[in-house]
């Protein structure tokens, strides 16, 4: 199942309701959520720096993942940032892929 990581960051709000529940209920939410849409969440973990968190998610889908991302939007108390992973295996096929590519002005 492919995986994404997903780097939220916190609004106002939803500061509010870290501080009200923990981290621990937000952990349980991911969850539910990422189950929701017939995923799996991997990892969660709080963080300093541009984004507060980072999530670690097994989801069916990019249709699954862009549901997910406008979920939290939508519920105004975070944003996010989804990016698509690839395992060693991934970029393995990749490059024996040949690809026919010509470069801007050549």
């Amino acid at each position: 199942m492919p995986r994404f990581l997903i780097q939220g960051t916190f609004t106002l709000d939803g500061l509010r309701g870290l501080l009200k529940e923990g981290g621990s209920g937000r952990v349980e939410a991911v969850r539910k959520m990422a189950e929701s849409v017939g995923g799996r969440l991997e990892s969660f973990d709080f963080c300093f720096g541009d984004n507060d968190t980072h999530v670690i998610c097994e989801l069916p889908d990019n249709k699954a993942a862009a549901a997910v991302a406008l979920a939290v939007g939508a519920s105004g108390g975070a944003t996010t940032r989804t990016v698509a992973l690839l395992s060693p295996a991934d970029v393995d096929q990749a490059v024996r892929q040949n690809v026919e590519y010509r470069s801007p002005g050549t």
